[in-house]
């Protein structure tokens, strides 16, 4: 049996990327690495969206950007401008070849597709089962999630939805302003709302989105897109491009960081935002941090800190906020966004604002419905203790 230094299973966003920041440190770029998944990342499958105020390791590959954002509610429209920061789009397809082509100049590093069926310790090392064989490392990097039933919170709920890229005959998307949040629909399914991405004038991707329990019907996506395209968006003529679809799981569930040697990444890390599905910058973050603690030749364990933990009970209180429908999501957001300056909203969704910034923040939401629920998280935070 090879003994790798590390074996990634899972080539997603966590995955290639952590896989990535190792070739580009001088200190583990002749590391052996195994990378398993069960399928080869060749389609253009997903669109990870985020904001920064810097350009990241993959500036390279972001397909649009923008200064400027809509969040549109049933009575309001607004735009914010929100310099520093850009609002950034990169294509699946796009970070793939990207990650996969700059391995091929490195002779260390294999790639297996395979189904992962089990990942354990031994001794020293962790041992990885898949389908063909079995395969030793001294650290494994694991990104696929286990037994997702046991995930499930009473809070849990899934961020799912389809998206169309659509082109249109004639200039009808403002290119240099991305609809964050439109929430000017029907509320049928859940807290639904859809954003429209604007890759020049004539082609956008229109996404409709829902917080819900379940997911619904590939006709009950088409039509919310059909109607919001029609009604909306004012068009009638227009070609689609491409399509995706996508479940994102919102749970305040605390996913173990690691055992021994076997170190969770991504989504079985808990590394999704759980109030709101982003995950690309932190991940960027979290990957950087665990080859940091590589090259200094320590542990890549990543403790939970306080920031972590501050803003894991956020979520959970807006997550029971939502899924007990004590508000809807348009009041939370539209509320948030015309109360609080739009850099303060962006860093408080990237976990990165202070004690003081977030009381600003809490101060503008419906305190009689928040400050009951956060209450209520205490305690159950206590019993659960002790």
């Amino acid at each position: 049996m090879i003994l790798y230094d590390y074996i990634i299973t899972g080539s997603g966003a966590s995955g290639l990327s952590l896989l990535y920041k190792i070739l580009n440190n001088k200190h583990l770029s002749k590391k052996n690495i195994l990378v398993i998944d069960s399928s080869e990342k060749i389609n253009n499958d997903r669109t990870w969206c985020f904001w920064e105020n810097q350009a990241s390791d993959f500036e390279s590959i972001v397909f649009c950007k923008w200064n400027n954002i809509k969040m549109n509610g049933t009575l309001s429209e607004n735009n914010y401008n929100i310099l520093p920061y850009q609002y950034k789009m990169i294509r699946g397809i796009d970070f793939y070849e990207f990650v996969l082509n700059y391995c091929k100049s490195f002779q260390n590093i294999s790639f297996l597709k395979a189904n992962v069926l089990k990942i354990e310790n031994l001794e020293n090392k962790a041992i990885v089962t898949t389908s063909d064989a079995v395969y030793s490392a001294t650290y494994v990097f694991n990104s696929i999630v286990f037994n997702t039933a046991s995930h499930i919170t009473s809070n849990s709920l899934l961020q799912h939805f389809k998206g169309i890229e659509i082109e249109t005959e004639e200039n009808n998307f403002e290119s240099d302003i991305a609809t964050f949040m439109d929430f000017n629909i029907p509320q049928t399914h859940g807290h639904s709302f859809v954003y429209v991405l604007p890759i020049n004038e004539k082609r956008a991707l229109v996404e409709y989105t829902v917080f819900s329990k379940s997911t619904i019907t590939d006709d009950e996506y088409n039509s919310g897109l059909v109607d919001y395209i029609k009604n909306n968006l004012q068009l009638n003529h227009y070609k689609i491009i491409h399509e995706e679809k996508g479940v994102i799981p919102m749970t305040d569930y605390v996913f173990p960081l690691h055992n021994k040697n076997i170190i969770n990444i991504g989504t079985a890390a808990g590394w999704v935002k759980a109030s709101s599905g982003f995950a690309f910058s932190n991940i960027q973050k979290r990957t950087k941090q665990i080859v940091s603690l590589l090259a200094a030749n320590k542990s890549p364990i990543i403790k939970r800190s306080f920031n972590d933990k501050k803003f894991h009970f956020y979520d959970s209180v807006l997550l029971e906020v939502l899924s007990k429908n004590k508000l809807t999501a348009e009041k939370i957001f539209t509320t948030i966004f015309k109360k609080n300056p739009s850099e303060r909203i962006l860093r408080f969704l990237n976990n990165e604002t202070s004690v003081w910034e977030d009381l600003k923040i809490m101060s503008s939401v419906p305190t009689s419905v928040f400050l009951p629920t956060a209450f209520k998280k205490i305690i159950q935070h206590i019993f659960t203790k002790s």
